[in-house]
């Protein structure tokens, strides 16, 4: 069974959390964030964690086409309503990309983009340097562990309302890192979307 984030959740990053008066999780009450707002569609969890390994260890990269029609589906009108321009997914190094094959966040943002007929830039934003998995991580280290670890490609793209989409949402360091470059190269606003998400309290 996979459980679906639902209200009560974080108005930051999209955590569920327990307690309906809340309107952000220990996280983001804790922490600021470089993105304007996030949302998840389901919990990290059972089911949802093992089908997220194996679209990354196993190749099922049909799962991450669903889970783009799926984000589709429950967050659609959401994106819509930020005005969102283009979509970029969370790269991987070229180091990790060589090893995998593929990018699961941009199979996922693919699918969303053809949906919505906007439009997906898959090497605009790039990872330079090759970090640890975050999930090795403590929450300090993740923060360091991504500090300057993104850049963006020479490009012509209006950056403005931009949506960032990846398979897991933990601590918001990978996001606050392409957040920070994103608005420095002049966007107005970073939102995104995840496949999971951990609880907040």
């Amino acid at each position: 069974m996979v459980e679906y984030v639902r209200e009560p959740a974080c108005k930051r990053c999209g955590k569920p959390v327990s307690d309906v008066r809340a309107e952000f999780c220990g996280d983001c009450l804790r922490q600021s964030h470089v993105f304007d707002q996030g949302k998840a569609l389901w919990v990290y969890k059972g089911d949802v964690k093992r089908s997220i390994y194996r679209l990354k260890y196993s190749n099922r990269r049909e799962y991450g086409i669903s889970y783009g029609q799926e984000i589709v589906r429950v967050y659609g009108g959401w994106i819509r309503e930020k005005g969102i321009q283009i979509i970029l997914p969370i790269p991987l190094h070229k180091k990790r990309l060589r090893q995998r094959g593929f990018n699961q966040a941009e199979i996922i943002a693919e699918e969303i983009g053809r949906q919505m007929q906007i439009p997906v830039y898959g090497n605009l934003l790039l990872r330079c340097i090759h970090t640890r998995p975050q999930k090795e991580l403590d929450d300090k280290e993740r923060k360091n562990n991504l500090k300057k670890a993104f850049k963006i490609a020479p490009n012509n793209v209006q950056l403005n309302h931009i949506l960032l989409v990846d398979d897991i949402y933990t601590t918001g360091s990978t996001m606050d890192g392409a957040a920070g470059v994103l608005k420095e190269a002049g966007a107005s606003r970073v939102c995104f979307v995840s496949v999971s998400i951990g609880r907040g309290y």
